[in-house]
């Protein structure tokens, strides 16, 4: 199989497994939103103060300037119905932490009032963090710091241990290429992936001024079209449409549920905010699209 169909075969996988996820999720109960990536820094629960936020933000940063690797840290309130395992992935496959090829991203997830972390690590620092040394960085780093109410010590003694072991990998020096710049560099896969998903999320609008029904057959041709017009392939066509079809169908049968609501992020409920941009002042930007699948440690404190 060439690699621009194997590409779109994976592209329309990961879209089904997003679906099935998201309709699993709905059966269960409202669904804690993955937030914008904004900067390294994300902290939706109020725990980390400005000074805080910013010397674990300048930390992450000059790393990434020095070795390329990407370490994001999330604080979310809760990620109740889900385990922070499968929410902490929602995440890590949503902001593509690391870079292209390279997969050297980290991302580590706090769920304050949860009492839950996760330590989620991508495919090129598997060998570097694996599964056992996450775990003990979180029992006795992490934890330690978390019950004596030092969040920030915490969570910087941890990144001062992950990266000295991610230090000792024969990693590609950074580049200016291996950095977002803020535009468009998706391959193939990327492409259909946002074409795809942008295709569904217009669907909610078809499916408003048309009915269930018939918003969602004409979401499935939206995005059959947009996959044939890009792919050529009919076959393709036909899966992505489907696929469409039916996502567009569950969700709309489970609307009245929604997802969680409650002041949105960054307010009310939530509280917090984010610690600003990546790459400066200009604007934000997200992780250079690293993948990962699922390595990493879980802990409480």
């Amino acid at each position: 199989m060439s690699d621009p169909a194997r590409a779109v075969w994976r592209a329309i996988l990961g879209l089904l497994m997003l679906s099935w996820a998201s309709i699993a999720c709905a059966a269960d109960g409202d669904i804690v939103p993955v937030p914008p990536l904004n900067a390294r820094v994300t902290d939706l629960s109020g725990t980390l103060n400005g000074a805080q936020q910013a010397q674990l933000e300048q930390q992450l940063a000059a790393f990434e300037q020095a070795r390329g690797g990407q370490i994001a840290i999330l604080f979310v309130p809760t990620t109740q119905p889900e385990a922070i395992e499968q929410y902490a992935i929602r995440v890590a496959e949503a902001w593509k932490i690391g870079r292209r090829k390279h997969d050297d991203g980290v991302l580590v997830v706090v769920a304050k009032n949860d009492r839950k972390i996760r330590i989620e690590v991508g495919y090129g620092l598997e060998g570097a963090i694996p599964d056992a040394v996450a775990k003990r960085i979180i029992g006795e780093t992490i934890s330690p710091r978390f019950k004596a109410g030092d969040f920030a010590g915490g969570l910087s003694a941890a990144v001062t241990q992950m990266q000295k072991l991610i230090e000792g990998e024969a990693l590609p020096a950074p580049r200016a290429a291996d950095r977002p710049s803020g535009g468009f560099e998706g391959n193939l896969e990327e492409l259909l992936v946002i074409g795809l998903t942008a295709s569904v999320v217009a669907g909610s609008i078809l499916r408003a001024i048309f009915g269930r029904l018939l918003g969602s057959l004409l979401s499935g041709g939206l995005v059959g079209a947009a996959a044939w017009f890009i792919t050529g392939s009919m076959l393709v066509a036909g899966i992505g449409g489907l696929i469409a079809f039916v996502f567009v169908l569950a969700i709309s049968s489970g609307a009245g549920r929604g997802v969680r609501r409650g002041g949105g992020w960054g307010g009310g409920g939530w509280g917090g905010s984010s610690g600003g941009s990546w790459g400066g002042s200009s604007g934000s930007w997200g992780g250079g699209g690293g993948t990962f699948g699922g390595g990493g440690a879980s802990g409480d404190w």
